[in-house]
């Protein structure tokens, strides 16, 4: 994760833990939505931003956010893999896992040269070897 974005990501995690922490969990929510969209990308930061949120959807008693969240956590393993990224999706069960949304505007310049492209060559790269190393 490049530092400007890993830096993003762990300001919206404390942002969100401090606002749980105060009991202030639509907040909180919200925080964590921001650091879906920083992290999304990357296996560990999009796990752990699922994982708050499901925590937040159990605090709040929300059974519709706690399915989709276990939803997504699943999802997550896969949409890694094959590299599918539903760039600016906040991560909430309110929209579709699948649905690309549009940048919150101050997030645009940080994350307008992150190619996904890339990351799904590297991805498969990666697994072909893995293959031809299993096979050999």
């Amino acid at each position: 994760m490049p530092k400007k974005i890993k830096y993003e990501y762990q300001l919206s995690i404390r942002s969100a833990q401090e606002a749980e922490e105060i009991n202030d969990l639509d907040n909180a929510f919200k925080s964590l939505e921001r650091a879906h969209i920083l992290g999304q990308r990357y296996f560990i930061p999009h796990i752990a931003t699922h994982w708050q949120m499901l925590r937040i959807g159990l605090k709040r008693n929300d059974n519709r956010e706690v399915i989709g969240q276990i939803v997504r956590l699943i999802a997550t393993v896969p949409g890694f893999i094959f590299g599918w990224v539903p760039r600016g999706n906040p991560g909430g069960a309110n929209i579709s896992a699948l649905k690309p949304v549009p940048l919150p505007t101050d997030l645009q310049p940080l994350l307008a040269d992150s190619p996904i492209w890339r990351d799904v060559l590297i991805r498969l790269t990666i697994y072909a070897v893995i293959v031809l190393i299993v096979l050999a």
